[in-house]
């Protein structure tokens, strides 16, 4: 018993009658009622369930407005001032430019700390929302609101959790991804001096990149890059000119001071016997076998010789190579969702002319085919009943599908299949610290003009005995074509992918697909709408 109660009981007076002669002989005096000064603050609460519900939605979108209704002040305070000062922080930081954007995305260290900081943040600000619902709903009130407040914190919590999740497998993908495809510290016995993060270009107006496509596959040694293409960039437009070279060229030069000029002074012949070992596309996997270290310290010794067997061919420098394994090719377009291409002749699926192996069916002729990386595959591989012309045209215009389907919207919808794919098959000699640099070029390529010129049997070239003098002519006429000479027209250097592109179909009547063991594969599409003022130009024939 309380000593109120004790005295009351002796005295005869009711419990409580204390207090309220006290309270009224000092009326000055606040009394306290339970719980002390902490109860006091705590008054301020809904007053029924629309409340409740409204004002802890807006102290999830507005951390600390829940704890400052609440009469928590310093400490809602203190988490509003911290919510908006991060966000100013981080506008202030990304919204500086792309450029500040991709170092920190180029940063694979600095990825992975802001990935645990956001997870951290998301844990703080749940514990945030679940508090200030506490403190906000009425002391008194039914169980069904109970039940409906619970619910409506944990529907916050998922609905702000989900975009801080998939922003953590972003990043996370991210930073595997420039690991594994940019490492930091690259070994090229190719790739130019003089490059810095303040001059990524070493002071030249092009970038040359060579594009690889490897195939490696049964009964092979190896992997032979079957697909040979310079893109010669223009580093302030983004215009590119690419150069397609025929896998099986002979006679490959390299520059004079390689020391790979030494071993094969008259072009590159191993003279083992067989010719498939002196093409241009067996070098990958050759020159590391019968000459393992020639050209020094090297991460990947046969794309430096491929490199230098095509600048020494071609007369201009090769900076870059970018090697993509055709094996997971298709896993790249399918995370793209898919590329559209227009086929003008039945391209086969599988089949080997040189062992008689028929195909197992065909991709039919149509505009805009939408292809999903297996029929891409082939379309830009297929090679039964067609020469390697005929495919190195599908494959510069399999490259312009990639590129024109690499939009924004479907980089950020499939981002992480796409980072995925990418770091299993895709190659290159380009150091992460121009890494930011070359990814502004690109997205500069989307955006400007693309030509192309093709090397392919003509009265000028021959694939077999090539005349590399007239080469070299052709490649800088494209690069830097001569202004028209008063009152001649002006002759084109090199093609446009969009016409060469085209939907413009070859007589049925000139192609057979007899030989198929199984069925056509059609791709559904419209009817065609070519355009009549297309006109393809061959300026290497």
């Amino acid at each position: 018993m309380t000593d109120e109660v004790l005295d009351a009981a002796e005295s005869g007076r009711p419990v409580g009658s204390r207090r309220a002669e006290r309270s009224s002989r000092f009326p000055q005096l606040k009394l306290r009622g339970r719980g002390g000064a902490r109860a006091q603050r705590t008054r301020r609460r809904a007053k029924g369930l629309g409340s409740t519900l409204g004002l802890t939605t807006l102290g999830a979108f507005v951390p600390g407005t829940g704890y400052l209704i609440a009469g928590r002040r310093w400490l809602g305070a203190l988490v509003l001032l911290v919510w908006l000062g991060s966000i100013g922080g981080l506008v202030w930081y990304f919204g500086r430019g792309l450029e500040n954007a991709l170092d920190f995305a180029l940063n694979p260290g600095l990825v992975r700390a802001a990935t645990v900081a956001i997870v951290v943040a998301l844990v703080v600000w749940a514990f945030i929302v679940f508090t200030s619902y506490r403190l906000l709903r009425p002391r008194e009130r039914p169980r069904s609101h109970t039940v409906i407040g619970n619910a409506l914190v944990a529907l916050l919590v998922v609905v702000g959790a989900v975009p801080v999740v998939r922003a953590a497998q972003y990043a996370l993908v991210t930073a595997d991804g420039v690991e594994e495809v940019l490492p930091e510290n690259v070994e090229s016995a190719t790739t130019p001096e003089g490059v810095t993060a303040e001059d990524p270009w070493a002071g030249q107006d092009r970038v040359n990149v060579l594009l690889l496509g490897g195939d490696g596959g049964e009964g092979r040694e190896g992997i032979r890059t079957d697909t040979v293409i310079l893109a010669s960039i223009e580093t302030k437009t983004g215009r590119t000119v690419m150069f397609s070279l025929p896998r099986n060229m002979m006679y490959a030069q390299f520059p004079e001071d390689s020391p790979l000029h030494d071993v094969y002074p008259d072009g590159y012949q191993t003279g083992q016997g067989d010719p498939g070992f002196d093409m241009l596309n067996a070098i990958y996997s050759q020159v590391p076998v019968l000459h393992p270290g020639i050209l020094g310290d090297s991460d990947n010794e046969g794309a430096d010789a491929v490199k230098q067997a095509v600048e020494g061919s071609l007369g201009v420098p090769v900076d870059y190579y970018l090697l993509v394994n055709l094996k997971g090719f298709q896993t790249v377009v399918d995370a793209l969702g898919g590329i559209t291409v227009n086929v003008n002749q039945p391209v086969a699926i599988n089949g080997d002319t040189d062992r008689g192996i028929p195909p197992t069916g065909y991709i039919q002729p149509g505009p805009d085919q939408e292809l999903d990386g297996f029929h891409a595959l082939w379309f830009a591989r297929g090679r039964w009943k067609s020469d390697d012309y005929q495919r190195m045209d599908r494959q510069r215009c399999t490259i312009n599908a990639i590129i024109d389907a690499a939009d924004p919207t479907t980089l950020l919808t499939r981002y992480i299949d796409i980072v995925k794919a990418g770091k299993e098959i895709v190659y290159t000699d380009v150091p992460r610290k121009i890494a930011r640099d070359f990814v502004q070029l690109m997205l500069r390529v989307k955006d400007g003009k693309t030509r192309s010129v093709v090397f392919r049997p003509s009265e000028n070239f021959s694939s077999s005995n090539p005349d590399f003098e007239w080469m070299q002519a052709a490649v800088q006429n494209a690069l830097y074509p001569p202004p028209p000479k008063p009152g001649k027209p002006k002759v084109a250097s090199a093609e446009n992918p969009e016409v060469e592109c085209a939907y413009d179909p070859v007589d049925p009547s000139t192609y057979d697909t007899s030989d198929s063991t199984g069925e056509d594969d059609p791709v559904e599409s419209t009817d065609p709408d070519p355009d009549p003022d297309d006109v393809t130009t061959d300026a290497a024939g």
